[in-house]
């Protein structure tokens, strides 16, 4: 520098030296950010053509601190300048804002870094068998935080303030946030919870006996989980209330259940076995009927207008819309079994049942049959 100077001062003079230091420095700040910027382009087109996708997530996540340090720099250089030739008393925070800028360049390459981990992590183009997306959203978010806190706290000492006096009132002061923000703590370890224990994971289905709760989850915070309802509205839950209902995850059912009851006439009682039997055979011999699981085919009552057998079966899939196009296609075949036999599929009727003969009085309703005595008897 000192060697620039004396260059400088014999072109310019002494009396405009500090503002062509500051124009170079700004200047050669902004292409030195440019030039490194095209690197960062030519390392992330070849590391692009490799099949490993980290050396992609460094270039990535190095590519802002890079370009952003070297423009701070260049900036506080220049400050530093003129603070100088002021006779400032900014000049003695230059040094500590460029130690502070340092802390802050590498806390934003590793919060970078470990984004793009997360999305490398639960990526099925990136991982051969991709981590569970929950969980990775959980480690990111308590790295970040990490990340986050300490860099804060190494920057408060690099200015002077003192660390030991900060946690020691944050142990007292902690007590009295507790009481005032119970809810908000509630919610917190309810999320850690959530995500320590997993009862259900973002994108499964989820339904609560307890409370009007179904959809699928698509977010799962430190404090709210929101579900998408089937109707395609978000509904927001604080994280406690999982602490004290119920929850089924349908989406980690191992098959989805086939249990109707088939009424048949009381005409076709003796049909009825051969029916059943034909009914549990074709079950068997379907192939999307899981036989491992249990399959029950049985006249099961005497209805008040049909002879009812159940069929109590599981599929294969779980799948919602391919469970009822099964179930669709083993009802006709359970209906073609019952025409096959000439039986009938049983609807609720009504029988009256009359005498084999029925007498009715014949009146003789002739004048002569009526005599006057009849009449003043009649009432």
């Amino acid at each position: 520098m000192q060697l620039l100077e004396n260059w400088l001062v014999k072109i310019t003079g002494e009396q405009y030296l500090w503002m062509v230091e500051i124009f170079l420095i700004v200047f050669v700040a902004m292409m030195l950010g440019y030039l490194v910027n095209k690197v960062i382009n030519f390392l992330e087109a070849n590391a692009a053509r490799t099949s490993t996708v980290w050396d992609d997530a460094v270039i990535e996540a190095f590519r802002r601190p890079a370009v952003w340090g070297i423009w701070i720099l260049g900036v506080n250089m220049a400050a530093a300048v003129a603070a100088r030739v002021s006779e400032s008393g900014w000049y003695e925070f230059i040094e500590p804002i460029n130690r502070v800028a340092v802390i802050f360049l590498c806390s934003l390459f590793l919060v970078n870094l470990i984004k793009r981990a997360e999305r490398n992590l639960v990526h099925p183009d990136y991982m051969a068998e991709p981590m569970d997306e929950t969980t990775v959203r959980a480690i990111g978010k308590l790295l970040r935080a990490s990340i986050i806190i300490t860099a804060i706290l190494i920057a408060m000492q690099v200015f002077g303030y003192s660390i030991s006096g900060l946690l020691a009132f944050g142990g007292i002061g902690g007590l009295a946030v507790g009481f005032a923000a119970k809810d908000l703590l509630a919610n917190f370890f309810g999320g850690l919870m959530l995500y320590l224990d997993q009862p259900f994971k973002v994108g499964d289905w989820v339904r609560s006996p307890d409370q009007e709760i179904e959809g699928t989850v698509e977010d799962v915070g430190w404090r709210l989980t929101r579900i998408r309802t089937f109707d395609k509205r978000p509904l927001y839950i604080p994280n406690s209330v999982f602490n004290s209902i119920s929850v089924e995850n349908p989406s980690r059912m191992s098959n989805r259940r086939i249990y109707e009851t088939i009424g048949v006439r009381y005409d076709d009682i003796g049909k009825m076995e051969v029916i059943v039997e034909d009914v549990r055979r074709m079950l068997r011999e379907h192939p999307e009927i899981d036989q491992s699981q249990t399959l029950i085919v049985n006249f099961n009552a005497f209805s008040a207008s049909s002879l009812d057998f159940f069929i109590y079966t599981f599929t294969k899939t779980t799948q919602w819309v391919r469970y009822h196009e099964i179930k669709q296609d083993v009802l006709l075949k359970v209906s073609q079994v019952i025409a096959r036999h000439e039986a009938e599929i049983a609807f609720p009727t009504s029988t009256v049942h009359l005498p084999d003969q029925i007498h009715l009085a014949q009146i003789d309703n002739s004048p002569q049959s009526i005599s006057p005595q009849s009449i003043s008897e009649s009432p």
